[in-house]
């Protein structure tokens, strides 16, 4: 009966490998229609968060991130962040200080960790003795300017606002009071990151589950320090006062300083990052202003992830990755050698004379499959 039935395929003229690719037509026909039906474009969502269970997150400042499961446990939830508005001086440099503008204290804020169809549920506050209107912009966020039109506090006022996160990745919130106060208070610090997990985990680029053993968060932060006829950076009393100096101050696009962190040496010597050998370190990485490019001196990305958009297979063995202002990146590195490395904006000029440059100090057991030194500095023979 079979032998007929090929018979017959072949008198049409049909045969077995062509069959064989017809079905993969098919196949792939039927993979493109079920994949488009679920096409980013045309999802749809119902419900607002109300019933959901709630979970209260505890905000910690940069480098680290709070507490957070890898792969999402059980149904979508409410995450409850507070985030409050703190107008204070820092020292960016020895001898220059600056009042910054800042969530809960720190440049970059802090980092919101959920997973994809969580809800965030923010509080942000806004003491009395502020002096300036703020409000919250989340990338991650749809609608109403980001939330920005929903947000706005003066002080002494707090609001509360919710959003569903729909899109898995790593995304910058910021303040957007409005017009040339925008970018005022974001390069005055006042700017952090969401991360939006995959609720199955991060996969690597063989779509299979990736997990990683630490996460770190570091912002590129540059600031324009208003400076006197003489060139030396002024010493400002008053945020308002502050305001005013900074408005001539960004129309420059010249940087006094490049920093992660909010501040010149924030990541490095004793407050270096740490990993030890065989670890693998997610490194989350944000530019809530300008356009920066960052490297890992002895290392690569294995994955990386542009944009950091989780739900793109990510690419391998990036040496330097582009980060445009207002976006963020992931990159997850295994140490394979022990030793202090150098994370920086690969414009060296940023990083050294500016001061984009972070450190990693590994520990572990040297490798010489990876490297050695065949002969030690001698006289040239």
């Amino acid at each position: 009966m079979k032998q007929r039935s090929m018979q017959k395929l072949k008198q049409k003229g049909i045969f077995p490998v062509q069959l064989f690719f017809m079905l993969i037509m098919l196949l792939s026909f039927a993979a493109c229609k079920n994949q488009s039906s679920t096409s980013v474009v045309d999802k749809t969502f119902s419900g607002d968060g109300d019933g959901l269970e709630r979970v209260k997150q505890e905000m910690v400042a940069p480098p680290n991130l709070p507490k957070f499961d890898q792969v999402a446990k059980g149904e979508p939830k409410i995450v409850e962040v507070t985030l409050t508005a703190i107008e204070k001086k820092i020292e960016v440099a020895p001898g220059d200080s600056m009042w910054a503008f800042t969530f809960n204290g720190s440049v970059p804020g802090p980092m919101i960790v959920v997973h994809q169809n969580d809800f965030v549920e923010l509080t942000l506050k806004n003491p009395a003795t502020n002096t300036q209107m703020h409000n919250i912009d989340f990338h991650a966020s749809t609608g109403a300017m980001g939330g920005g039109d929903l947000t706005f506090v003066n002080p002494g006022e707090e609001v509360k606002m919710r959003f569903r996160c729909t899109r898995p990745g790593v995304f910058v919130y910021h303040c957007a009071p409005g017009g040339k106060m925008v970018p005022i208070h974001v390069t005055a610090g006042m700017n952090g990151a969401i991360m939006v997990l995959p609720r199955e985990g991060l996969k690597d680029e063989n779509g299979k589950l990736v997990t990683f053993d630490k996460a770190y968060y570091m912002a590129e932060q540059d600031f324009y320090l208003p400076k006197d006829k003489n060139g030396k950076v002024k010493n400002i009393s008053t945020p308002q006062e502050a305001v005013q100096e900074s408005e001539d101050a960004i129309k420059s696009l010249m940087p006094t300083y490049i920093v992660f962190n909010g501040k010149q040496g924030a990541l490095l010597g004793k407050n270096a990052m740490t990993a030890k050998v065989g670890e693998k370190v997610l490194l989350i990485t944000a530019q809530a202003n300008r356009d920066t490019r960052m490297h890992l001196i002895g290392g690569h990305a294995d994955l990386y992830w542009p944009g950091g958009k989780f739900n793109n297979k990510p690419y391998t063995d990036f040496e330097t990755w582009a980060i445009p202002g207002g976006s963020a990146a992931a990159a997850l590195y295994k140490f394979r050698e022990p030793g202090t490395y150098a994370f920086l904006n690969h414009n060296l000029i940023e990083a050294f004379e500016y001061g984009a440059v972070a450190q990693i100090k590994v520990e572990g057991k040297w490798d010489s499959t990876y490297m050695k030194q065949i002969a030690k500095p001698s006289p040239i023979k």
